[in-house]
């Protein structure tokens, strides 16, 4: 009984390994494609760089910085561009574990998963960042003249992007596990003045100015993607009830 148990954990491990390993190869070849294409990285520059101010005075300051930046850009294309293989490895390695009804939720989740981050992208990208980097950018600006470093820069916006991201996914999050019973709507409205606090903080954090403003335009889409989980657990809760599918 032991040696199966051992052999079955060892097979885990071994399947584990296998499906990292191919993760990081398609990561490879993905991030390679746009390191060594001219096109692709300017491209995702010029993306990035658009919510700045067309006055702005991106520099680097070391031997290497650009270098680095440069790596880094890639490198973040290619997590985008591989991201369905490593969604798709993930989920076929947890779903031996899964009951079929619990697949079925995670293959109907996954559509929206990507969907929602896209959208939070997009909204951090067309409505968060340009106001905050224009104050960031032209606070004080009459005592000092910003020569903003490039990677400090990128690193700031993909920073905050992924972290918009992240927090879009709060209502499929939401909704999947109310699906599953580990959360009900009720207690979930019991929890909305914490949730709102928490809103705020979080915004505090991921947002790069300290201007009430801008973090305002992060916690109030936080608050009502909250409000909208409400809503969706509510529907899906009480399907699970009568025991009638999504």
């Amino acid at each position: 009984m032991g040696n199966n148990k051992e052999i079955t954990f060892t097979g885990h491990l071994n399947e584990l390994r296998s499906r990292l390993i191919k993760c990081l190869i398609a990561l490879a070849i993905t991030t390679s494609a746009i390191f060594i294409e001219e096109y692709n990285y300017q491209y995702i520059f010029n993306f990035l760089k658009s919510p700045a101010p067309d006055d702005i005075s991106l520099i680097y300051t070391e031997m290497t910085g650009m270098l680095s930046t440069y790596m880094k850009v890639a490198l973040m294309g290619g997590l985008i561009l591989a991201m369905p293989i490593i969604i798709y490895h993930v989920i076929m390695f947890v779903a031996p574990a899964l009951t079929r009804r619990e697949k079925k939720y995670v293959y109907i989740a996954i559509p929206w998963i990507i969907l929602m981050f896209a959208a939070g992208l997009m909204f951090g990208y067309y409505i968060l960042i340009p106001p905050a980097v224009k104050f960031l950018v032209t606070f004080m600006n009459d005592i000092a003249s910003p020569a903003i470093r490039i990677d400090n820069y990128i690193s700031m916006v993909t920073r905050f992007l992924v972290a918009i991201g992240l927090a879009f996914e709060t209502p499929v999050v939401i909704t999947f596990l109310a699906r599953l019973g580990i959360v009900s709507p009720d207690s979930l409205a019991r929890k909305r003045r914490w949730a709102i606090v928490i809103a705020f903080i979080v915004a505090a954090m991921i947002t790069p100015t300290f201007d009430p403003v801008n973090q305002s335009l992060v916690a109030l889409p936080l608050v009502v993607l909250y409000e909208l989980s409400i809503l969706l657990a509510r529907i899906v809760y009480r399907k699970r009830s009568e025991g009638t599918e999504l």
